[in-house]
């Protein structure tokens, strides 16, 4: 992935800032890995600058190995955070992601395993609290999804997996969490703009992103009286391995040419939205989604 021009604080054209479509990328299996593709995300490797942010905070990310997860990761270890990165089972994406956060002397914590499980999931949390010494922040970013043609090709397996990873996972990590936050700590939870969207062949997946918007109003709402916020990012096209492993080869090509900003985006631009509402910078917000789609109107 060539690296935006000059530096993240530079004024440049967001229409070039990154390559445009067509983006041919060699198909993958499910869950897909950052190793595996040729055309490399950039998750602000070179670019993001921490100012202190996140002091002291220690965070759980769903699917931080890679992807939004690894962006979010970095960008939360030079804000000053430890991590906890819950993944499936890519290790070396996994490892890679920890060398990010080691190197500017924070502390990463790999834990591996499906969060569609509900013990798995108390595992997570038990294990940053005894781990990272507590939790501050907790950001459900994993997710699952295929792309179908039809209803009849979405089986009665693919269906329930979706949700148990999307939505499922995420009450039983929010529930596992509750009595260790403390006023002032923060969840941030990924929906993505097909919550608006829609699309025909997302169905399970767009269903489950919906979800999690309502799932986190309602919570925001529940925890306001505890000083705990609740809010989401919406992410449009975003150039992540779940777009190879998940998306039929004529889609990948052509990913993100359908927004106003003619491109798939990078995790490296969704980063600072959750650095935002990760720290006291958003203090006034709660029960909100933030919308990073490339310009795609969600009103």
């Amino acid at each position: 992935m060539k690296e935006a021009e000059g530096n993240a604080a530079s004024m440049q054209n967001p229409q070039e800032q990154y390559p445009q479509p067509p983006t041919p990328e060699p198909p993958q299996s499910i869950p897909g890995t950052e190793a595996e593709m040729q055309l490399k995300p950039d998750h602000g490797e070179e670019t993001y600058k921490g100012s202190g942010k996140l002091t002291g905070r220690k965070a759980i990310i769903t699917g931080g190995d890679s992807g939004i997860g690894r962006a979010v990761a970095i960008a939360f270890a030079r804000e000053g955070a430890d991590v906890l990165i819950s993944y499936l089972n890519e290790d070396e994406d996994a490892q890679e992601t920890a060398k990010y956060v080691e190197e500017v002397g924070q502390k990463a914590v790999l834990v591996p395993g499906d969060i569609s499980n509900e013990e798995h999931c108390k595992n997570i949390i038990s294990q940053a609290v005894s781990e990272l010494g507590g939790l501050d922040i907790l950001v459900n970013n994993a997710a699952f999804q295929m792309e179908r043609e039809s209803l009849q090709e979405i089986s009665t397996e693919e269906w329930d997996r979706t949700f148990r990873v999307n939505i499922h996972a995420m009450f039983y990590l929010c529930k596992a969490a509750e009595p260790h936050l403390k006023p002032g700590s923060t969840v941030v939870n990924t929906t993505s703009v097909n919550a608006y969207k829609a699309p025909p062949k997302l169905i399970p997946y767009s269903a489950t992103k919906a979800a999690i918007q309502n799932f986190t109003a309602s919570l925001g709402q529940l925890w306001a009286d505890k000083g705990i916020r609740v809010n989401c990012v919406a992410p449009g096209p975003i150039w992540t391995p779940l777009i190879p492993s998940t998306m039929s080869e004529d889609h990948v090509k052509s990913f993100g040419e359908s927004v106003p900003i003619k491109r798939a985006g990078q995790p490296a631009e969704l980063a600072p939205i959750y650095v935002l509402l990760a720290s006291q910078d958003s203090s006034y917000m709660t029960c909100s989604t933030v919308q990073v789609t490339g310009g795609y109107p969600t009103i």
